[in-house]
């Protein structure tokens, strides 16, 4: 790590706040990629008659266990429950449930308030609140990875190219982006809804078509002032091809602006799905999503636990991604803790 790398650690660790927000965010993300063995409706180790099962991994028939159908064993069931405990022992998830499991016992009508149970409630579908969170909480930030990592890849290369190229290149560029920008997204996302189901994918399409142009600006921006410089200069002088000046000469200084950029990109994409979930056109009825979550408090306003639930949780997450990248921009800014 060369010594400017570490005055940019240290002014990152400086600011405790984004460096808190960045392990807490960090750790709460690790938790919900082993989702499956925090909240399930199956038990993640069965031990019955001197034998081993992982139902989350394989599915058994209820004949497994000394059933009478050959149907997938239904671990809930009294009766699966009374044959494996007789002759073995059932290691459960912290949470019983899953994103789509239904609570068939509820003692209320659904949406019912949080109990021993239900430590969230569930939601007008009798699910379990707090097995929604943790899933939907995985789904938005793996959708945000995904679209941002991708977004920045084509930005990057387009405005590099924009950039570096210029004149009437860089001109087509920008009459293309300024063209493209003016297309109505929701539109085409209503459109699209009504034509094919919307799922993780397509969403993703759609909005990687549009996402990449907020990396372009810092780029291009970078490459226009690099590549007139001395170096450059002399690296075209001596033969170097474009491709080894622009990613390994110019590309490195015009990362910095796009490092300090990506945290609030981040923030962007998880809102976006989490918008598109509320308005019901995004992801497929019945998959685990903060914006559903939301459109739910929304609709049963006699129970505030699920608008309350969904807020907070958006407000955490995009609060801790918030400053994570303001402590991202102030490490790279070299008129603070660079002196």
């Amino acid at each position: 790590m060369n010594p400017l790398t570490q005055k940019r650690w240290q002014a990152f660790k400086s600011n405790k706040r984004g460096w808190w927000s960045l392990w807490v965010f960090t750790a709460v993300f690790l938790l919900t990629l082993f989702a499956e063995f925090i909240a399930n409706d199956k038990p993640f180790l069965v031990s019955y008659q001197g034998e081993f099962y992982s139902p989350i991994f394989t599915a058994y028939p209820e004949t497994t266990f000394g059933g009478e159908f050959g149907t997938e064993a239904d671990y809930q069931d009294p009766f699966v429950v009374e044959k494996i405990n007789a002759e073995g022992w059932m290691v459960w998830p912290l949470v019983r449930y899953d994103h789509r499991t239904v609570a068939w016992d509820l003692p209320t009508p659904a949406p019912s308030a949080p109990d021993t149970t239900h430590w969230l409630g569930t939601d007008d579908q009798a699910r379990d609140v707090v097995a929604r969170l943790i899933y939907g909480f995985r789904i938005s930030i793996l959708f945000g990875f995904a679209l941002t990592i991708i977004s920045a890849a084509i930005g990057i290369a387009a405005g590099a190219i924009q950039g570096y190229f210029g004149g009437w290149t860089d001109l087509i560029f920008q009459r293309f982006i300024e063209v493209w920008s003016g297309l109505p997204i929701l539109y085409l996302l209503i459109i699209l809804a009504s034509i094919v189901e919307p799922n993780f994918w397509w969403l993703l399409a759609i909005m990687l078509l549009f996402s990449w142009m907020g990396f372009v600006g810092v780029v291009r921006a970078e490459f226009l002032r690099a590549r007139n410089f001395e170096y450059v200069r002399a690296a075209r002088s001596m033969g170097v091809s474009d491709r080894t000046i622009m990613f390994r000469h110019i590309l490195p200084n015009a990362m910095v602006a796009t490092l300090t950029f990506m945290p609030f990109t981040l923030a962007g994409s998880v809102t976006v799905l989490t918008s598109l979930d509320f308005l019901g056109i995004g992801l497929p009825p019945g998959s685990a999503s903060l914006g559903e979550l939301l459109a739910q408090g929304k609709a049963n306003l006699q129970a505030p636990w699920l608008g309350l639930t969904g807020f907070f949780t958006i407000a955490v997450m995009l609060s801790m991604l918030i400053f994570v990248g303001e402590a991202v921009r102030d490490a790279f800014d070299p008129r603070k803790h660079l002196g």
